[in-house]
């Protein structure tokens, strides 16, 4: 029986962090022009023969990086989903637009039903982790803004 399963709470004692996120591409090429379209920072770019190639970029500013490539994946083209947390929302819409990217327009959710709903705009009360926007790589991976300029505590 684990820990938690036990009641107990045990206290981490290796760190773990998240490093690499893994993107379903169809076309590595056009995924890797994307990316780096965006400003992102090429790190690696490794193939071994037809049947794999890796290729892993990084945000601006983020200690998290992604890849993609041949082999590399087992999901289906699209179907990732991440965030990616903005000090200024305007302005990284304003940097994404400028490159091309379609990107939403700003909105912020409501939970009154118990289920998300998208609504128009900034969130009413001005708070962090409460405002976005969204944009999708070629393959129909999904990215969400978020935008963040006082963490809550402990973060």
């Amino acid at each position: 029986m684990s820990t938690q399963e036990q009641g107990g709470v045990k206290e981490p004692t290796v760190d773990m962090k998240i490093e690499v996120h893994i993107i379903p591409v169809a076309d590595v090429d056009r995924a890797l022009r994307f990316y780096k379209c965006l400003g992102w920072r090429l790190d690696a770019d490794f193939e071994a023969g037809p049947e794999f190639r890796i290729v892993q970029l990084t945000p601006p500013g983020s200690e998290c990086a992604i890849i993609f490539g041949r082999g590399v994946a087992s999901a289906a083209p699209g179907s990732a989903e991440g965030y990616l947390v903005v000090f200024d929302l305007d302005k990284a819409r304003a940097d994404l637009a400028g490159r091309g990217v379609k990107v939403s327009e700003i909105f912020h959710k409501v939970y009154d039903t118990g289920a998300e709903v998208r609504v128009d705009g900034r969130d009413p009360d001005g708070r962090s982790y409460a405002s976005y926007a969204s944009f999708s790589d070629p393959d129909g991976n999904g990215w969400v803004l978020q935008e963040v300029q006082e963490r809550l505590p402990g973060r």
